[in-house]
């Protein structure tokens, strides 16, 4: 904890935020119309050539305010030769509002609609929006639809203030990054369209999210396979499926997640709140993960760990399991609209080292909220509903 405190504040001080003498580049002047309708990707791409090359002050690429600019799925790419860049988002980017409207460069790499690739010190935040249009993907399978923004081998990344909303699957992916600051995030889409992610995590390390609002169709935040030094701290989170870490060992994979601190998160009319998946037939381990100060409103299963989770097609990994444990859930408390305040379903391996402590979930009208646990070895204390595969400290 103490070197992702160092960094935070190493972020903090040495961004350039305020900088003067500034090169800005408007994207307007390079050919945006910003009408909606019309393709303003080339000149994107043009503005970010020069910001991308600029060394004078904080170089900046402007999405002026008061207009819709249209893009095609595109790429802005790195190394850059300033120290820190900035793109000021004050207007709105929208996607093309059909997914047959989509242009693709490659039509082999459809996984992203805008990427951000090998960029250090990338600044992206203002008081506008990215709308990725998504509706027409809803029905689609998760796997033909793209991420809206992905950022790819960034270090010492700011994203936000910023909206996002309605992307056709993830919102926003985070990918190959070591040390980023993600802050101030309004992420919006209708709880009926699946798999549309606030936040993704994976193979990236000292990542904070902080302060953010998420109403989504399917995670808030997912922290995936690769990543270590994850903290998350005021978090809105609803409608959606939650906080998860994973799912890990999909397809038999050796999956690895460690050192997870989420807290002072308000889970409202989710499917989940806390959550740990992995496939049975995976391997690797999550470990070192703790949910703490965590406020629940109508939350269907509150505290959960599913190491059998088979959504889509079950594997017959015999004794193989992803290794999960030293995982703490302290100070939770709130209401639950099912019996399954406390879902602890371990398999094959087990769950080592589960610590429960200070959790009061009750239940909302004749719901009597109840825990239960299968090979499951570590202890509880002070804990509403009583887990009974785990020894009690309750003095």
């Amino acid at each position: 904890m103490k070197s992702m405190f160092v960094f935070l504040v190493f972020l903090l001080i040495v961004s350039p935020i305020a900088a003067g003498d500034n090169a800005y580049f408007d994207v307007v002047k390079y050919g945006a119309k910003g009408d909606g309708v019309s393709d303003d990707s080339n000149a994107f791409l043009k503005a970010w050539k020069d910001t991308c090359s600029a060394t004078r002050g904080f170089p900046t690429m402007l999405i002026p305010q008061g207009r819709r600019f249209m893009l095609q799925p595109s790429s802005f790419e790195g190394p850059c030769k300033s120290a820190y860049i900035r793109v000021m988002i004050m207007g709105t980017i929208i996607a093309p509002q059909k997914w047959e409207n989509w242009k693709w460069v490659n039509n082999n790499y459809r996984e992203s609609w805008i990427q951000f690739i090998h960029i250090n010190g990338l600044d992206v935040s203002g008081r506008g929006m990215i709308d990725g249009q998504g509706a027409s993907w809803w029905n689609k399978s998760q796997y033909e639809r793209p991420t809206a923004v992905r950022f790819i081998g960034c270090s010492k990344l700011k994203l936000g203030p910023l909206r996002h909303i309605n992307s056709p699957r993830n919102h926003i992916g985070i990918g190959s990054c070591n040390g980023a600051l993600l802050s101030g995030l309004q992420i919006t889409a209708p709880e009926n369209s699946h798999n549309t992610d606030g936040i993704d995590i994976a193979s990236s390390s000292n990542i904070f999210v902080e302060q953010s609002t998420i109403s989504t169709g399917d995670d808030c935040i997912a922290i995936n396979s690769g990543s270590k030094f994850i903290n998350i701290t005021g978090i809105f989170c609803g409608p959606g499926h939650g906080i998860s870490v994973g799912s890990l060992g999909k397809n038999g994979n050796y999956d690895t997640v460690e050192e997870i601190h989420v807290r002072n998160v308000t889970f409202s009319g989710t499917t989940n709140g806390a959550r740990i998946k992995t496939w049975v037939g995976g391997c690797g381990y999550a470990r070192k993960i703790t949910y703490e100060d965590i406020i629940l409103d109508r939350v269907q299963n509150p505290v959960i760990i599913d190491q059998q989770y088979n959504a889509y097609k079950t594997l017959k990994g015999g004794r193989k399991a992803v290794k999960v444990s030293d995982v703490t859930y302290r100070n939770i408390r709130g209401t639950t609209i099912s019996p399954a305040a406390i879902n602890l379903g371990c398999d094959n391996i087990g769950c080592t080292n589960i610590i429960l402590k200070d959790i009061n979930i009750v239940g909302i009208g004749k719901n009597i909220p109840a825990a239960s646990c299968k090979n499951v070895q570590g202890s509880s204390s002070f804990c509403t509903p009583k887990v009974p595969c785990l020894s009690s400290n309750d003095h």
